[in-house]
């Protein structure tokens, strides 16, 4: 114990080796969700057809990418701040293996691996350089805030697609699925209705992993429905389908991924820092309008993306849910090495977990009550500027109708600088908006209209 006190500083921040060890346990019940939610949403596409990456090789991936990043977390910025794959960013990367498909890559998924480690080592090399401010500065708050609404329409749309409530409709294009004479349907509602009142409620009475009790009880009405057969609990990951070290480095730099790579690289930058400043503000960690060791955090979490493409899963990023284990009264990197054992731990359970994450409608749920959270970034557009508003809701809506998260941050990208020199504001754009503005349409004229 008193390694530990010396180690981590306990006595210095005023907690205790079992206060930091529930911390991280109630940070981990949070975000726990993403060991099922990740194997069922890197494996499939949109469309429903297999992306290539086996169930194993992702949830091993993500076990260990997870656990990789928050013991580096813990034992160098030391902060009690967790990390793993990030919502939204991969769906994005399941956007980038169908765009890597549609423009004949041979390695789509390899390649869009590729993307994301090269997105990590820019921002390695940016954290380093201590340039981030010229990124952030770059894009506006209402876009960056525009971005997030999308995605998380995206996602609701995904988890209400795959829980069996919206149903592709001639006439309408999509609808309400009514038929709940046949019994598949009436059994995929009913699972998909029971995890998200289940989710939403605990979630409303700040229970601690409110999203993961709500899979749990999905998971044993579809058993009831005889949806899921439970063979077995414990075991591990087949290691022979692991995607390590199965990037495309080669493919990746190609001139038709290069946009991918920037668009990683400014969704992985937006997520740190708000996670950042968000769990520091509740914990008391910033000083005069500083964080000590912030610096440490950034290079956190682009290593800790460098790694996850190299184990195969998409961008690991730092969690919000880190929140619940600081009001627990997490306040050092024990937290977060704590969470990191725990995603190990939980690799023991791999039968149990592949078997739930499975069946789509058990964790379609999830993917709405975070869709839900995300809408909380439209209070922080700002809507007394037209100029602001327009580009930001091209792209809040842009994502989820064109299917695409690229796509759909791409009408809002081209149409800030545009919209700004219309309504005589061009000097506050950024240089960069215009160069990357410039570059997208480049991008869509000479190479997507020859696909």
């Amino acid at each position: 114990m008193q390694f530990l006190d010396r180690k981590f500083q306990l006595s210095e921040n005023n907690t205790t080796v079992r206060i930091e060890i529930l911390a991280g346990m109630t940070t981990f019940l949070t975000m726990a969700y993403i060991i099922f939610v990740q194997p069922a949403i890197l494996s499939k596409d949109f469309a429903g057809q297999p992306t290539g990456l086996d169930t194993d090789a992702i949830l091993l991936a993500t076990c260990l990418g997870s656990a990789f990043a928050s013991v580096f977390m813990g034992l160098y910025a030391k902060y009690p701040i967790a990390l793993a794959p990030g919502m939204g960013e991969n769906f994005f990367f399941i956007s980038t293996i169908m765009a890597m498909s549609a423009m004949g890559f041979t390695h789509p998924w390899q390649t869009a691996l590729g993307i994301v480690f090269y997105a990590g080592v820019l921002f390695l090399i940016l954290s380093i350089l201590k340039v981030r401010e010229a990124l952030l500065n770059a894009i506006s708050p209402s876009l960056r805030n525009g971005i997030a609404i999308g995605i998380g329409i995206f996602i609701a749309f995904i988890g209400l697609k795959n829980g069996g409530v919206i149903i592709g409709k001639p006439g309408t294009l999509l609808g309400l699925n009514t038929n709940f004479l046949d019994h598949s349907v009436l059994a995929d509602i009913t699972v998909f209705l029971v995890g998200l009142v289940i989710s939403a409620g605990l979630y409303a009475r700040n229970i601690r992993g409110s999203i993961l009790w709500g899979i749990l009880a999905s998971a044993v009405v579809a058993i009831l429905f005889g949806k899921l057969q439970i063979h077995s609990i414990l075991g591990i990951p087949d290691f022979n389908k692991s995607a390590i070290f199965k990037m495309d480095l080669v493919g990746a730099l190609s001139f038709k991924a290069l946009p991918f790579i920037f668009v990683f690289l400014f969704m992985d930058l937006f997520d740190t820092i708000g996670t950042l400043i968000g769990v520091s503000e509740q914990a008391g960690f910033i000083k005069d309008n500083k964080l000590p060791r912030a610096e440490k955090v950034l290079v956190v979490d682009s290593a800790s993306t460098i790694a996850g493409a190299c184990l195969g899963t998409s961008t690991i990023t730092s969690y919000i849910e880190s929140a619940a284990g600081v009001a627990y009264g997490g306040r050092t990197g024990l937290t977060s090495v704590t969470v990191g054992i725990l995603f190990i731990l939980a690799l023991l359970f791999s039968p149990l977990i592949a078997c739930i994450g499975s069946y789509l409608p058990v964790t379609s749920s999830a993917l709405v009550i975070v869709g839900a959270l995300m809408m909380k970034n439209v209070t922080k557009i700002d809507w007394n500027d037209f100029s602001e508003v327009i580009p930001a809701f091209l792209i809040a809506i842009g994502i989820p109708l064109t299917f695409s998260i690229s796509d759909g941050i791409s009408i809002g990208f081209v149409a800030y600088p545009i919209v700004k020199l219309i309504s005589g504001k061009g000097k506050t754009v950024t240089p960069l908006m215009y160069i990357v503005a410039a570059v997208i349409v480049a991008y869509y004229a000479g190479i997507r209209i020859l696909i």
